[in-house]
Formats: C-alpha cells, structure tokens, sequence
C-alpha cells in the first residue's frame, strides 16, 4: 500500500511527473466549472442559493461578475501572471476562474493574510519579483522572450523548478524562493477555491450557514454521510490508479 504521509502516492507517476488532463472527467451538464468538466456533471452549488442569508449571498455571487481591468500589475507584467495562473491551476481553455484579477484584486486593495515571513519582502514585493524573475529565468534558461511566450512544457519546466526553490540568481536573489512559492500559491489557490465554479467541479455544497448541516455521525452507509444537497459523483476512478494504468 502507498505511504500516504508523503506525497509520492499522489498522482504524479507518469512520464516528466504529469498527471493525465482531466478531460477524462465528464463534461459538465448543469452550471458551469472550469473548461466545462467535473466529477459532479449535474451539481450547480448556485440551486442552493436561497438557503444562503443576504450577506452570504451578495459576497458569492459578486465573484461571477466580470472583473474589471488590473490595477496592481502593469501590463509589462499581466502577460505572465496570467500564464503562471493558468499553468499552476492547469486551466488551458474556458471558461476559466478570472484567478488572476482576484489576486490583483487583492494586492492594489491591501488586502493582505494578516503576516509576513521574517524573511521575506512584503507580498506585494514578493509578486513582482516572482513576475520577473520566471521571465528571466525563461530567457535564460530557454531562450525565450518571456515567461508567457514560452511553451507549455517549458513553463512546466520552471514552474517545478520554482516549487522546489531550486531557481536563483537576478530577483530570485531577493527572494527565499521557497517561501515564495508558497506566498503565491497561498493566494492563487485561495483566489480559486473561493469561486462557486471551483464548488461545482468539487461538488461542495457552498456555505453552510445558517443551513447548517445534517450529517453528523460520520458515514456508515452509501449515503450515510452525504448531505440532502450533496450529489454523488458521476464517476468513481480514482486518479492514482488511473495514472498508473496509462503507464502500463
């Protein structure tokens, strides 16, 4: 059996440590998630928004809205936000979570986590320098013009090494890289999660309150612990072992 304490279990067995493209889930019936498919086809957590108090429902529903342009980054730096966005949350087509307006969002209206590693520049700082040193480090590593002009797997490429702190020298000297990478996604998949789209694709019910929930006692049965508004999933394949199976 897989040591699931380490991450190795995950599905990241395949050649160059890619998981199969989740077109292989079904394609969404009801509501929309990203680029259309989900292991819940016919779940749309917007049914559910009558149970929601106002509040709730004004805050939810003010992520569907069309962002406006930047106003944090300058459009020197908008083609590669965009494109770490995309490649780090694997959204290559649409509809895709606006991820990037929300993290701008965030920076230009200040509304940072609350800490700060010691070692670390403030966050607004830290996205700047990460912007710029994935563009250097494209041009330097792989001839490319920038981050954004590169190829998938080349972005693929620098994204992991990002992950394992492993790029250096120009902006990343500024930088614990490590704790940058953690400073970014903190707030990408933050940014993501936060939006019903993201819901629909993982079947969460939304916000609980004042709903509340039902199912208390753990699950014992087929639908023991499965609320009244939970749906199950329309396909049962559990991704590690399908990634083992397209290597075989």
């Amino acid at each position: 059996m897989a040591d699931t304490s380490r991450p190795d279990h995950l599905p990241n067995l395949r050649a160059g440590r890619q998981p199969p493209h989740p077109s292989w889930l079904p394609r969404q019936r009801r509501g929309t998630t990203p680029q259309m498919i989900g292991r819940y086809p016919d779940f749309d957590v917007l049914d559910t928004t009558d149970s929601w108090d106002e509040a709730t429902r004004a805050v939810v529903l003010a992520r569907l809205e069309s962002p406006g342009p930047l106003r944090f980054f300058g459009a020197d730096e908008e083609p590669t936000l965009r494109a770490f966005c995309d490649i780090v949350l694997d959204q290559d087509d649409e509809p895709r979570i606006p991820v990037a307006e929300f993290v701008d969002s965030k920076l230009a209206d200040g509304r940072l986590d609350g800490y700060q590693y010691a070692d670390m520049p403030d966050d607004r700082d830290t996205w700047r320098l990460v912007l710029r040193g994935l563009d250097e480090s494209a041009r330097e590593r792989y001839g490319t013009a920038s981050f954004a002009e590169a190829e998938v797997t080349t972005q693929l490429a620098l994204v992991d090494a990002f992950s394992r702190g492993w790029l250096q020298g120009d902006s990343w000297s500024r930088l614990n890289v490590s704790r940058a990478w953690s400073v970014c996604m903190r707030m990408t998949l933050s940014a993501f999660y936060s939006h019903p789209w993201a819901w629909n694709e993982i079947g969460f019910g939304g916000p609980a309150y004042p709903r509340g929930f039902m199912r208390l006692g753990g699950a014992s049965g087929a639908s023991a612990g499965r609320e009244p508004f939970e749906t199950r999933g329309a396909i049962a394949k559990d991704p590690v072992r399908l990634v083992r199976e397209e290597e075989s």
